[in-house]
């Protein structure tokens, strides 16, 4: 049903093209309005940056010497070249802007870099740590064998009771024992005895 619908509509079918003496009569009709703001001191400081920024694009004519001169000494082509490095891109020189992981490269002497290898190599965050823990756990060690720290004196408090607990229960065997012997040693006697009468 192609009467249906919306209209198809083709690449080309709409195209609108500008008259280059419009153009032309529009940059006039500009100029002209600049140009009276200014004489009533009306021209704004963005206006006034604007038309700085395009007379500092505009492109500066190659100098060209005769055929035969030489061409144009360092100097002069240095003196470009900072005209160049002073233009900016977009609008990065209007925003003042701190990264703090941008590391702005730093030039180095040698007699530096010779000195710096005597330094101790920096470490990483977690050798840092690493070596932190272990010094922490042989700090700990000495201090826990030569029993000041609570887990040492809990231990040693520990270990006496259980000396106490040993001597004790040696002595009361022991004692036990002298029984027994006395008891076996009496009841031999008492078999000697027996013996000896008969």
């Amino acid at each position: 049903m192609p009467g249906r619908g919306r209209k198809k509509n083709y690449k080309g079918a709409h195209r609108h093209f500008t008259d280059p003496t419009q153009i032309d009569a529009q940059a006039e009709k500009e100029r002209k309005e600049k140009e009276w703001r200014k004489q009533r001191g009306e021209l704004d400081s963005d206006e006034e940056e604007e038309q700085e920024d395009t007379q500092a694009r505009a492109p500066k004519p190659m100098r060209t010497g005769a055929p035969g001169e030489l061409p144009p000494s360092d100097s002069e082509t240095e003196s470009d070249s900072e005209d160049e490095q002073e233009r900016h891109k977009g609008v990065e020189h209007l925003i003042a802007v701190q990264n703090p992981n941008h590391v702005a490269p730093k030039m180095k002497k040698v007699t530096d870099l010779e000195k710096g290898g005597d330094a101790k190599p920096q470490l990483t965050r977690k050798e840092r740590e690493e070596l932190q823990k272990q010094q922490a756990k042989a700090n700990y060690m000495k201090q826990h064998l030569a029993g000041k720290t609570d887990e040492a004196q809990a231990d040693l408090a520990r270990l006496a009771l259980i000396r106490k607990q040993r001597e004790e229960a040696a002595a009361k065997r022991d004692a036990e024992k002298k029984v027994a012997d006395d008891k076996k040693k009496a009841a031999e006697q008492k078999l000697l005895d027996k013996k000896a009468q008969k």
